[in-house]
C-alpha cells in the first residue's frame, strides 16, 4: 500500500515516535490524523503541517473518545487506511518495592492504557478499513502498526508493568493479523530498542552516555526518524504480515 494519498490515524502522534512518523508520513502524501491527549502540543504539530493534518483530543483507554475521533477523521478524510499506534506510558513498577507489594493499580494504568488502548484503537479503526474498496491488486484495504519494544522480551529490573503490556503487544499482533486477513487489512509491530525520545533529554549526562553505549552497532541511540522509515516500510510492503521486528541495533537488555 502506497502512502500517498491515504489516511493515517497516529496516536501518541505529539510527541517522539508518533511526532516523527506524522511528519514523515505527510511529507510522503499521506494525511495524517494526530490522536493524542496533549491538545497544545497536537493541534500546533497540526497546525504546522497544514492541509491534510487533523488534531483530536484522544484517551485511548475510551471507547466512546476513539469512536468519536474516527469518525472525526472519516468525516473530514473521507477514509482511515493506516493506524499507527504509539501511544503509551513506562513507569517504574517492582513486583515488591521498598514499602511493600508493588503497585497494583499503576500496573492496571500501564495495562489499560498500552495494551488495551491499542487492542481498543485498532479495533475501531479496523472496522473503519474494512469498509474501504481495496487499494491494490492484492485487495489491500488497511494496515495497523502497533509499538511493542525489546522490554518484551528482556524487561529490566522495574520494568514488570511495562514489559507485560508490550509483550501482550506481541502477542496480540499475529491473533491480529490473522483475525483481519479476510479483511484485507495486514498488522505488525515494532518493537524500538533506546530510542532518543524527549524522555531522554531529562536524564544526565552520565546516565545518556550509558544507555548510549549498549548497542551493538551502530553504538548510538537511534533515531525517532529511522522508526517512521520502519514504519513506512511496513504500510507499503504488502508481503510484511504478522510479524514484530526489533529496531535496536542488536542490543539485548541486561537485568538493570
Amino acid at each position: 500500500m502506497r502512502l500517498n494519498d491515504k489516511t493515517a490515524v497516529i496516536t501518541g502522534g505529539a510527541s517522539g515516535l508518533g511526532e516523527a512518523t506524522a511528519r514523515h508520513f505527510h511529507g510522503l502524501g499521506a494525511r495524517v490524523a494526530i490522536f493524542d491527549i496533549n491538545r497544545e502540543r497536537g493541534e500546533a504539530i497540526a497546525t504546522e503541517l497544514g492541509e491534510g493534518a487533523m488534531f483530536h483530543s484522544v484517551d485511548v483507554t475510551s471507547a466512546a473518545s476513539v469512536e468519536e475521533a474516527v469518525e472525526e477523521v472519516l468525516a473530514r478524510f473521507g477514509a482511515l487506511h493506516i493506524c499507527c499506534n504509539y501511544a503509551g506510558i513506562a513507569p517504574a513498577v517492582k513486583t515488591v518495592g521498598r514499602d511493600g507489594p508493588g503497585d497494583l493499580e499503576l500496573f492496571r494504568k500501564v495495562i489499560e492504557i498500552n495494551l488495551v488502548g491499542t487492542f481498543n484503537v485498532a479495533r475501531v479503526a479496523a472496522y473503519a478499513m474494512s469498509k474501504n474498496d481495496p487499494v491494490d491488486e492484492d485487495g489491500s484495504r488497511g494496515v495497523i502498526i502497533n509499538t511493542a519494544s525489546v522490554a518484551a522480551y528482556e524487561g529490566q529490573i522495574g520494568q514488570a508493568a511495562y514489559s507485560a503490556s508490550k509483550g501482550g503487544v506481541v502477542s496480540l499482533t499475529l491473533t491480529m493479523a490473522r483475525d483481519l486477513a479476510r479483511n484485507g487489512i495486514r498488522v505488525n509491530a515494532i518493537a524500538p530498542g533506546l530510542i532518543h525520545t524527549p524522555m531522554f533529554d531529562s536524564f544526565s549526562q552520565e546516565v545518556y552516555d550509558s544507555l548510549a553505549k549498549q548497542p551493538l552497532y551502530p553504538v548510538r541511540l537511534g533515531q525517532p526518524e529511522e522508526v517512521a522509515r520502519l514504519a513506512q516500510h511496513l504500510v507499503e510492503n504488502n508481503y510484511m504480515n504478522g510479524e514484530c521486528v526489533r529496531m535496536d541495533a542488536g542490543i539485548r537488555m541486561q537485568p538493570r
